[in-house]
């Protein structure tokens, strides 16, 4: 896109909104003396003076539909607009799409962006990380789409490939892998005993089901003897919210857990069921800047409850359920509608969770070394590494044995 198309975009995006906000997606007309209706008719006069004096005739329907999809997106990384014809494709990947890359994708710094992957998914054996930026699919610039039209081209038909180009921290240029997309197998929920009597739960994902094996592991451990709790949650960003909902209120017999809230969304409260409430052991509840959507809610839920402590680096940030808006032009919005928000009122999506004990992602102070840059990302993980401590493991467990059984 032309720098001189990129200022019409930027002229015309304003104009765009109040139209959207006063054109009343609701079908609500804006009185005379509506303050939103005067902005309307100084950001008109606006796009008046770009159509007669700007350098060159601008292209008005390329500029809007480019200042839409600023506008949603603007608002926050689930929202997006898209054109008639990126409807048509969003609307066949959905219904012909059976596998996926197994990663949690949503934009940062305008681009997709890696939250997390599936442990041994495609992204895994094709060497993402998280925190990778994908600056372009199959060459096409990522910046130009929604967080629906991305996940869109990464999905398609097991074994078929799929070529994408990350940006990575200490790398000159971006690197072009390929992907052969998969069924995702999300691993089960996986337990193990540390030491003094604590044990472990680590969860991928919260995909359906997994808050019943997450309930069948504390009740194992609590058998086998274990008198106090890590439960894992790094790099846990998939899922529903309703198995992370589930989830906390197995450690929970009273308090609110969430609750979801919007403009014209009333809010709804999910509150702890004594009835559900498995265990009272000490918990700890481990995070990283992987974690996110339904796992962010159990965080929030036990730190604000004050039945555990969270450890860890800050969360994600990614709560909030989406409505898909037809256009009469057969173009479409996917509309954030509601927000989950903690106990005490934070929204999670813009804030994300803070531990109560901070510790950084030790593997990102690893240093990674400059290489040619048509290299695959995997290779980094084959380089011969002295191993790292898990220094959040280390914090959490000291945590847990300085507060009593």
């Amino acid at each position: 896109m032309s720098i001189k198309t990129k200022a019409v975009i930027l002229a015309l995006s304003a104009v765009v909104l109040l139209f959207m906000v006063v054109g009343g997606m609701d079908g609500v007309r804006a009185s005379s003396n509506d303050g939103a209706y005067r902005q309307l008719q100084v950001y008109s006069e606006v796009l008046s003076r770009v159509r007669s004096e700007y350098v060159e005739e601008p292209n008005i329907p390329v500029v809007t539909a480019g200042a839409l999809h600023g506008l949603l997106e603007s608002l926050d990384a689930n929202s997006s607009y898209l054109s008639a014809a990126e409807y048509t494709e969003y609307k066949s990947h959905q219904t012909d799409a059976k596998a996926d890359i197994g990663a949690a994708i949503s934009k940062r710094f305008g681009y997709a962006s890696v939250i997390s992957v599936i442990p041994g998914g495609p992204a895994d054996k094709a060497g993402l990380q998280d925190t990778d930026i994908i600056e372009a699919i199959e060459s096409k610039s990522t910046r130009e789409m929604s967080v629906g039209e991305v996940r869109s081209l990464l999905a398609g038909q097991p074994g078929s490939t799929v070529t994408v180009s990350l940006v990575r921290a200490r790398r000159a240029e971006p690197q072009k892998v390929v992907i052969t997309r998969d069924i995702i197998a999300i691993p089960p929920v996986t337990d193990k005993m540390l030491e003094e009597g604590i044990a472990e739960i680590h969860v991928d994902a919260f995909t359906k089901g997994k808050s019943q094996e997450v309930a069948n592991k504390i009740k194992a451990v609590q058998k086998a003897g274990a008198k106090k709790l890590v439960l894992d949650l790094r790099n846990c960003a998939e899922g529903d919210e309703a198995e992370g909902i589930a989830t906390a209120n197995l450690f929970l017999n009273h308090g609110t857990i969430t609750y979801l809230q919007g403009q014209k969304y009333p809010r709804e409260a999910f509150n702890a069921d004594p009835a559900k409430a498995i265990t009272n052991l000490p918990v700890v509840v481990l995070v990283n800047k992987g974690t996110a959507g339904p796992a962010e809610i159990v965080a929030a839920a036990v730190l604000e409850n004050a039945r555990g402590d969270v450890v860890g680096d800050k969360t994600f940030g990614d709560g909030s359920i989406q409505k898909t808006m037809e256009l009469p032009d057969g173009s479409a919005l996917i509309l954030s509608v509601a927000k989950y928000y903690t106990p005490t009122g934070k929204a999670i999506q813009d804030t994300a969770i803070t531990p109560n004990v901070l510790v950084a992602d030790t593997e990102e102070d690893v240093p990674v070394p400059d290489e040619d840059e048509n290299a695959a990302p995997a290779d980094d993980t084959k380089k011969v590494q002295p191993p790292q401590p898990d220094q959040q493991m280390q914090k959490a467990i000291e945590v847990l044995k300085s507060r009593a059984s």
